[in-house]
């Protein structure tokens, strides 16, 4: 990214927000529970957040057959800046065996040189996957493509930074990385290895779109401070979640079936079946994935599959 970890601080606050907002519609989004302070002995002072991620057609054929019309997962995240750790995701409904969503993060302020920011055991790293996202050169799905959120048109006034150029980041002044450590596991056999991959590709695709956004929107929150991106996160989550709550009593109400019917559904489903077929993620391990998540100057050419269509999986995944 670039900006530095302390710019990000503000930034994330103000994408997340604004994001799961416009990522919000009908039956899907991420209604916040609970967002408040907390102090951990270990990392100090922090913010604890809960939310519920309500899915329906955000998912594919394939999953919706097997759940109910109304789903959501429940996601609890520590913030102890640059450190945040989500722990395990709960799913309400008992049709769903256990599904395990876990994601540490760390932002440094280089770019992705750093091989374990996270400490991963000796276990883990030989079980990892690294996969270099560029929120450059990677490819954005393109009903999610704005105009001006495009890094290699965009330049920022306030600090004079873009557009981006291929090679910016060996050139650049000002940089930071995220590194995330991705764990997804479904205990479900003959379903396992489909889901775990299907997840992994969600998350990616929602870091990308998300990052890419977070320095397309930097004129609108460079210069906030921590009080005011707060407020402003506060009023953004209120909006959310009147969002869903509206959508789902008018749904209940009259009835609507959104059922996942349409030929234009199915087609899109297939497209994202056809690119989840086994072989694209060679050595994911079968019970558990394992994937980091960082910028560096071999984005592209370690990175086992770049999707085009990937259906998302709303904003929970990504920077809690």
């Amino acid at each position: 990214m670039p900006m530095t970890v302390e710019e990000y601080n503000i930034g994330q606050l103000y994408m997340i927000a604004r994001h799961s907002c416009e990522q919000s519609n009908g039956e899907e989004g991420v209604e916040v529970i609970e967002n408040a302070p907390y102090t951990d002995p270990v990392h100090g002072r922090g913010q604890f957040t809960e939310k519920r991620v309500h899915l329906s057609g955000k998912l594919p054929v394939w999953i919706r057959s097997y759940i109910p019309r109304f789903i959501y997962l429940t996601e609890k995240a520590w913030n102890y800046y640059p450190y945040t750790e989500t722990g395990e995701i709960e799913v309400n409904c008992s049709v769903i065996p256990r599904f395990s969503v876990k994601i540490r993060t760390r932002y440094q302020n280089n770019n992705g040189t750093s091989d374990n920011c996270l400490s991963m055991e000796e276990e883990e790293l030989k079980q990892r996957l690294v996969d270099h996202v560029d929120i450059l050169t990677d490819p954005v799905d393109e009903k999610h493509y704005k105009k001006d959120e495009d890094l290699s048109l965009f330049k920022s006034e306030k600090t004079g930074r873009g557009p981006l150029r291929e090679g910016w980041r060996e050139a650049a002044e000002i940089i930071m990385c995220s590194y995330k450590l991705v764990d997804v596991s479904f205990q479900v056999f003959g379903l396992q290895t489909r889901v775990e991959d299907f997840v992994h590709r969600a998350i990616r695709n929602v870091l990308l779109l998300g990052h890419r956004q977070a320095f397309a929107w930097i004129d609108e929150w460079y210069g906030m401070t921590l009080e005011d991106v707060r407020l402003y996160e506060s009023g953004m989550q209120e909006q959310t979640n009147e969002k869903i709550r509206l959508a789902q009593q008018n749904a209940t109400e009259d009835g609507t079936d959104t059922s996942p019917s349409s030929e234009k559904s199915k087609e899109e489903d297939e497209e994202v079946e056809e690119e989840g077929k086994p072989g694209q993620s060679k050595g994911a391990p079968k019970k558990q994935g394992s994937l980091t998540s960082q910028g560096s100057s071999e984005a592209g050419k370690t990175s086992p599959t770049t999707p085009q269509r990937t259906g998302y999986l709303s904003s929970w995944f990504k920077w809690s």
